[in-house]
């Protein structure tokens, strides 16, 4: 019986200082990943509107006219106190599950640009959305995400119309020109007053 009782003791010990353990790990990498992830923001931000002196979190405020596509983080991009443009951290589903971007529409209803933040597309195929090296006009070196820069929110966002898909990767392709034109829709729908056209 006292072998049993000292077995006991001695296993719950060891849990609670692997517990003890596992917590501190838990708590010291989360607060790096959540440091990492808000430095990769701004970095994202800045390449979207690199003139804005400043930006200011409005998320919430801009709704999402698509039930597949969910928003996240949303920013107003500011330059001497004129709005330069709105940046939204849009996901929704892709063929290796969710895929999210971040995207800028300037104030004057064109998109600034739109960066590829999380993936698990395949690589060689749909995770060419998010590569620098990959064009899919090679003769102008336009990247896949590239080609949304400069389009007009009330372009139609069309894989095979005014978008050119990734080869061998429809599904990637019609996933983020979705984001891009839920992002505008939005965009054209928002007052710039805080409220967006659901809560209107």
């Amino acid at each position: 019986m006292k072998n049993i009782l000292k077995l006991g003791l001695t296993l719950a010990l060891y849990a609670t200082t692997a517990c003890v353990g596992l917590a501190f790990i838990y708590t010291s990498t989360s607060s790096a990943i959540s440091a990492r992830q808000a430095a990769d923001l701004q970095a994202a931000l800045n390449d979207l509107f690199p003139e804005a002196d400043r930006f200011e979190d409005i998320t919430g405020n801009i709704i999402s006219p698509d039930p597949t596509v969910s928003f996240q983080s949303q920013y107003t991009a500011w330059q001497n106190d004129t709005l330069n443009g709105v940046a939204i951290q849009a996901s929704g589903p892709s063929y290796g599950g969710d895929i999210k971007a971040l995207v800028g529409i300037r104030a004057d209803g064109v998109v600034s640009r739109v960066k590829i933040l999380e993936h698990t597309d395949t690589p060689g195929l749909g995770a060419n959305a998010a590569s620098p090296s990959y064009y899919v006009d090679k003769a102008n070196k336009i990247t896949f995400t590239g080609q949304f820069t400069n389009k007009s929110i009330h372009d139609p966002f069309e894989v095979q119309q005014d978008v050119q898909a990734i080869t061998a990767s429809t599904i990637t392709s019609r996933a983020v020109s979705t984001l891009v034109k839920t992002v505008a829709l939005a965009f054209e729908a928002w007052d710039g007053s805080g409220e967006g056209a659901a809560a209107r």
